[in-house]
């Protein structure tokens, strides 16, 4: 039997204000004065000081500030990845991400682009990538999502919405510090933090458990139920402990997979640009049959926190639009078979998903 050789960050710094150790973190790393370092920063911090100031720009180094207002397409990433090829005389020394989910992924997707020809749409799919990327920071500025952790980057290309998983994606390094995440609006921290929740139960309840995805996913569980429903902490131990709970939600997943709550998510994402937490939480909220015990405490915390999910977002729509985001979600075929088994096709039909849809 063969086993899969799961790639690691393998550095990790994490601690209350160790996001002022950056430079001494990447300073080893630059190539020369020519070779830059790109800091793509969510453009919720433009204007920010207190972050902003702290990033060590030198020499040719180029701060690019993103908006998340949509989810990451592989149109982008080229984009980026032009720009900077165009803007320097030599290859970057590093890529450095500071955001949420949708910025690490960026920067994980930028980062090899620079390395591999074509399109980032060429290699969306398990194990496409031929040559290593270039050095690539994750600095989460949110809890949550596990892109910190995962050897995927989720990416909306012209056909599909689908993830850069490969062995080279996962980062070279990864500061986890929780002071950064403290200006998350309510709703954000729900959403994100329930992506991580959603990750632990369909991991857990999946074909493809085993002791390793199960030990992760686990403590994740126990980390969300204190955070979210135990609400004891205080607002620094709550921020400690989701970042936490995101990066052992991330490893639990790295071993098995997710299940229906994603591969249905990504159809909404596609097809009506939501966001990734919000369609996880819109999908979730109707899977009874699939992770009953799950549901029940997801609709607990969201009554808890005073959450209203939106209401009638497939309420509109033609029948083409039905199978466009059906041939999303059905197009990952790893994620249903982590959830039902491997006769999951003969339980999956075009007509339940769409009848699921409509609930939403």
């Amino acid at each position: 039997m063969s086993y899969k050789n799961f790639p690691m960050v393998p550095r990790v710094i994490f601690g209350r204000g160790s996001f002022n150790q950056l430079e001494e973190i990447i300073s080893p790393k630059r190539r020369n004065s020519d070779a830059p370092f790109i800091f793509l920063v969510d453009d919720v911090f433009k204007g920010n000081a207190w972050l902003t100031s702290r990033i060590p720009l030198a020499y040719d180094d180029k701060l690019h500030f993103i908006s998340t207002e949509e989810e990451p397409k592989t149109s982008q990433v080229d984009e980026l990845v032009n720009t900077i090829i165009l803007d320097h005389k030599e290859r970057p020394s590093g890529i450095i991400g500071i955001g949420g989910g949708s910025i690490l992924d960026l920067a994980k997707a930028v980062s090899i682009m620079l390395t591999n020809d074509g399109s980032s749409a060429d290699y969306q799919g398990w194990d496409l990538v031929k040559n290593p990327a270039i050095y690539h920071v994750g600095i989460p500025t949110i809890s949550g999502t596990g892109a910190e952790v995962s050897r995927t980057t989720i990416l909306t290309g012209p056909k599909l919405k689908l993830g850069i998983n490969s062995d080279y994606t996962p980062f070279d390094q990864v500061i986890l510090d929780p002071e950064l995440t403290k200006g998350v609006p309510k709703e954000q921290w729900f959403y994100t933090g329930m992506d991580c929740y959603i990750h632990c139960i369909e991991s857990l309840n999946g074909s493809y458990i085993n002791a390793f995805s199960q030990s992760y996913g686990e403590k994740a569980y126990t980390l969300c139920e204190e955070i979210f429903v135990d609400d004891k902490l205080s607002k620094q131990e709550s921020q400690d402990k989701l970042m936490m709970a995101s990066w052992h939600g991330g490893m639990s997943i790295a071993y098995s997979q997710v299940g229906v709550a994603h591969a249905m998510s990504y159809g909404l994402s596609y097809l009506l640009g939501i966001k990734h937490g919000v369609g996880n939480c819109i999908v979730f909220d109707h899977l009874e049959d699939y992770y009953p015990e799950g549901v029940r405490l997801f609709k607990q915390m969201k009554q808890k926190h005073d959450i209203n999910l939106p209401q009638g977002v497939c309420a509109d729509l033609s029948d083409k639009n039905f199978d466009t985001m059906i041939d999303v979600a059905l197009s990952l075929e790893p994620l249903w078979e982590n959830a039902i088994g491997k006769n999951w096709k003969t339980k999956i039909t075009r007509d339940k998903l769409k009848s699921l849809y409509k609930l939403m």
